[in-house]
């Protein structure tokens, strides 16, 4: 433990000694004093911790010397405890060696590693087997702990149980590594570490490395196996505090080392990296114990209700064009990866040292040793004699990177470590040379794996060095719920779900990409698209913009063609424009269609957008891309297909189209009778028509058959799609105002969250509007409690027997703040009327909440507005509602004074100072209607 400043400032044990003796030492511990007793431990405790972060909010915040300063607050406690306890409480006056136990601080309170709200963790050592007069004593201390509200774990045991559990537990034997003598029968801890050190540590030495790293794989599986997540778990994260204790246990198991730096002398690591050690340990812990303080709970992970607040407080100022935010999280990852540099150089120490005893293995490792295409070969992995050989010719770096892709190698941590201390040779003009441009263009185009190759080059930094407008994004997170990497990390992962694509490890869930894939002629331009579709991000302005300038320049420097560069810098440019018409538009609408392929232009270019679309989706995060997104991309896809190569939809009429689909549907309803059939047909306009599959109004036409023999004004069916995972559920009731808005308001009430809605009002009067919903876990609607209750609802919001304002309101009120209310989402609304030929869109922006599609729907309602289709998109925290709407004549809003006063409306139902009252005034309208 490093040395404490002015100790008695956090504790001064011996004042506390005295008050405890004046209070037992003439008369005796009593039970009636326990009340007194607490009380100065508890004051003793409550100075202590004040003083501590008083110290780290009133200074430069140090994260070592306050985990160190809580340590040495509880060793001090303890010890005070233990003198009271075995003097005045159970005092033990002339022990037998049986009764002389020992405690001990294991696991991180062992290692004097004491954040704010750490457990402590207490080894109760005993000679032999627990005495009556010793368990007495040992049960009073861990009362009194507890009483004074530290979370304690402990353990009572003997030397030969430690030494047998530690052989048969991988986690007990980690805490009992980091045991550390507290107070007590000090012979009897020494004893414990020489054993320990004799029948454990001496005789598992490399069992225990093995193990501790593939706890640590496993770990970073379970973490999600990247250190670039936005909201990183500054534990268990990869390149977190765990991994630094990995390497210390490591380092201590196999060199005996009390602290990293003395794995210098051993030859082990370098200055350097004792350094780098050290200052990612106080940076981590740093954070970690302003998290606690911040949160007064143990959290861990680095969420996005905490990530502002932790910057301000460490001091990371807002820069030009940088958050302060930004600059902490840009801080962190690199720290992380500093993590995975020494982690990877440590083991490779270890792997070189254990050869060196192995002498007898000399022969058989050397048969595994090879040349290949001028790099030797090393236990797999690529190895070069000659230090100097990047001084002479930095080409190598690129060469060692396309060598270790084309034969599927690593490279030694070593080679890396050389190579990084040759960056700066990467200068301007080896970034114009044409050699490390095709070596770098083919590795990135190359089928095998390039997101392997490009991630390792990322993160030895010669990407960021070759490609300084890559070098802008690594690291920058994301500020959203939406995205759950780094710019960086989400571009590589893009680019390997290209190469899945490309390769068909993908088809099942991709078949329309994977056929798409194999007739694509621009493959080049496609991969250096994917790679630069996010370049520009974070620079202000539209990065899409932005990017496509990169593009231009970057393309010849690469060595694409004119027409490769051209097609970059156009994909760069549009690579959102198909998920924006696929989700927040009428598919149906043959216009909007026409509008699309105007910007497409070929059906080449449609098939790289769909391939980047798809690529770009998949790699946001894991629960991000699903069938119905898929779907909506598929048919967005074929539409504009058949319009790019002049099929049936670029000649057809909407009357030959509504024909097929009519009789498609008397095909699929030949059980039923003629007569039903000609008459539900007659019920749909042309739009009915064209906006539904024939199996949906299959489904359609029997609700209303069924409708036509059941009571009551409401009728429900629910169909559960699995591949799109939504439900899909169609309400056949009487046509109403504000219809709509009702039903998305019993949904919210019922926790369903609509993806998708049409409506259709049939000429008998009834409207027939169609959901496409998932519960809140993005799952298919499929809770029967559920949908009975929603019909319910539904039925008892248009009697007006519930208003679900009012209902939502509660609902609101008393729901606890959640993680989107960090983040501020300016309110817009657009409105376009050129896409539709028939209908007004009108597209809503805001900070998703709950009631939010009601409130808007509501406020559509009021205005006297129609809504035809709705198309509902949440990013994160950010809802994207989009409207097909008309007036109440059934014609387009064209009159300039209407639209303003529905940008208005909708712009004051959505702004967050306004959430509650319009509710209110709505209320009273309805009371008073």
């Amino acid at each position: 433990m490093a040395k404490i400043v002015k100790q008695r400032d956090i504790i001064d044990r011996k004042a506390l000694w005295v008050k405890l003796e004046d209070m037992a030492g003439w008369s005796g511990y009593s039970t009636k004093m326990q009340k007194d007793v607490l009380k100065l431990f508890k004051e003793a405790l409550k100075s202590g911790r004040d003083e501590i972060q008083r110290r780290f909010d009133d200074k430069k915040a140090n994260g070592i010397v306050t985990v160190h300063n809580y340590a040495f607050l509880i060793d001090q406690l303890i010890r005070t405890l233990y003198d009271f306890t075995t003097k005045y409480v159970y005092a033990i006056h002339t022990p037998t060696k049986g009764e002389q136990f020992c405690v001990a601080a294991v696991g991180g309170y062992g290692r004097a590693e004491m954040a704010p709200q750490s457990d402590i963790d207490l080894l109760f050592l005993l000679p032999y087997k627990q005495t009556p007069k010793g368990e007495q004593a040992i049960e009073y201390m861990l009362y009194l702990l507890w009483d004074l509200g530290l979370k304690v774990g402990h353990s009572t045991r003997s030397i030969d149980e430690c030494l047998k559990m530690a052989k048969e537990d991988l986690t007990i034997q980690t805490a009992l590594l980091d045991a550390r003598y507290l107070w007590g029968n000090k012979s009897l801890f020494k004893e414990f570490q020489k054993r320990f050190q004799e029948k454990v540590v001496d005789v598992t030495g490399r069992q225990f490395v093995d193990a501790k790293l593939e706890e640590r794989d496993d770990r970073h599986q379970r973490m999600g196996d990247t250190r670039y997540v936005v909201e990183p778990n500054l534990k268990e994260g990869k390149g977190g505090l765990r991994d630094l204790q990995t390497l210390y246990w490591i380092g201590k198991y196999t060199y005996g080392v009390e602290r990293w730096r003395d794995l210098v002398s051993h030859g082990v690591i370098l200055e350097e990296d004792a350094n780098s050690f050290k200052k990612a340990v106080n940076f981590l812990f740093t954070v970690r114990c302003a998290l606690h303080y911040l949160t007064n709970r143990p959290q861990e992970s680095l969420t996005f209700d905490v990530q502002h607040l932790l910057a301000e407080k460490l001091g990371y100022k807002d820069r030009a064009g940088t958050r302060g935010v930004e600059r902490f999280m840009k801080h962190y990852y690199l720290t992380a990866k500093t993590v995975g540099d020494l982690t990877r150089n440590l083991c490779a120490v270890l792997e070189e040292q254990q050869k060196k005893h192995q002498q007898r293995f000399t022969i058989l490792t050397n048969f595994f040793k090879r040349n290949v295409e001028g790099f030797k070969v090393d236990s797999g992995r690529l190895t070069m004699e000659n230090h100097e050989a990047f001084a002479d010719n930095p080409l190598l770096m690129f060469r060692l990177f396309e060598v270790a892709q084309d034969h599927d190698l690593d490279i030694h941590p070593f080679v890396l470590k050389q190579l990084r201390d040759n960056l700066h040779l990467i200068n301007a003009k080896m970034r114009k040379n044409p050699d490390a441009n095709r070596m770098f263009l083919d590795m990135l185009t190359s089928p095998k794996k390039p997101q392997r190759i490009l991630r390792l080059m990322g993160e030895v930094g010669l990407l960021g060095k070759f490609i300084p407008d890559f070098a802008r994004v690594t690291a920058q997170m994301q500020y959203d719920m939406y995205h759950t990497y780094t710019v960086d990390e989400h571009t590589i992962k893009a680019i390997g779900e290209l190469n899945g694509v490309e390769s068909g490890e993908s088809r099942e869930e991709l078949p329309v990409c994977c056929g798409a894939i194999n007739e694509v002629i621009s493959r080049r331009a496609l991969y250096v698209a994917v790679m630069l579709h996010d370049i520009a991000k974070g620079r202000g302005g539209d990065h899409s913009e932005l990017g496509a300038e990169v593009a231009m320049k970057l393309g010849p420097r690469l060595g694409l063609s004119d027409e490769e560069t051209e097609t970059v810098s156009w994909l760069v440019r549009h690579h959102l424009a198909m998920s924006h018409v696929a989700f927040k538009r009428d598919l149906e609408d043959p216009n909007l269609i026409k509008k699309f392929c105007e910007v497409v232009q070929s059906p080449e270019r449609l098939r790289l957008l769909l391939i980047l679309t798809v690529c770009d989706i998949r790699a946001v995060g894991p629960d991000i891309w699903n069938g119905w997104k898929g779907n909506l991309l598929r048919i967005l896809y074929a539409r504009a297909l058949e319009v790019l190569t002049g099929g049936e939809s670029a000649a057809g009429g909407v009357a030959a189209r509504v024909a097929y689909k009519q009789q498609a549907l008397r095909e699929a309803l030949k059980d039923c009778s003629p007569e039903y059939v000609e008459n539900y047909v007659q019920l749909g306009n042309a739009a009915y028509w064209l906006s539904f599959e024939t199996d949906v109004q299959v489904r359609h036409a029997k609700l209303v058959k069924r409708a036509e023999k059941e009571d009551g004004p409401v009728h429900i069916n629910v169909e559960h799609d699995t591949f799109n995972n939504v439900s899909e559920i169609t309400v056949y009731t009487a046509d109403h105002p504000g219809l709509f808005s009702i039903i998305t308001g019993a949904m919210a009430l019922t926790n369903g969250s609509i993806v998708d809605a049409k409506i259709a009002t049939l000429s008998n009067g009834m409207a027939l509007d169609t959901f496409s919903v998932q519960d809140q876990s993005n799952e298919v609607f499929d809770s029967e409690q559920k949908i009975k209750r929603l019909a319910e609802r539904i039925d008892k919001a248009l009697k007006g027997e519930i208003y679900p304002a009012s209902e939502l309101e509660k609902v609101t009120r008393n729901t606890l703040k959640s993680r989107r209310e960090v983040f501020t989402v300016p309110p817009r609304v657009l409105i376009d009327n050129k896409v539709s030929n028939a209908f007004t869109v009108v597209e809503v922006n805001g900070r998703d909440r709950l009631g939010f599609l009601y409130d808007v729907t509501r406020t559509l309602s009021e205005l006297g507005l129609q809504i035809n289709s709705a198309h509902i998109a949440t990013f994160g925290e950010r809802a994207v509602d989009v409207f097909y709407v008309k007036d109440v004549f059934g014609l387009k809003v064209n009159s300039e004074t209407k639209l303003k006063s529905i940008r208005e409306k909708l712009l004051e139902t959505i702004t967050e100072e306004n959430y509650h009252q319009p509710q209110k005034r709505r209320r009273k309208k309805e009371m008073v209607g």
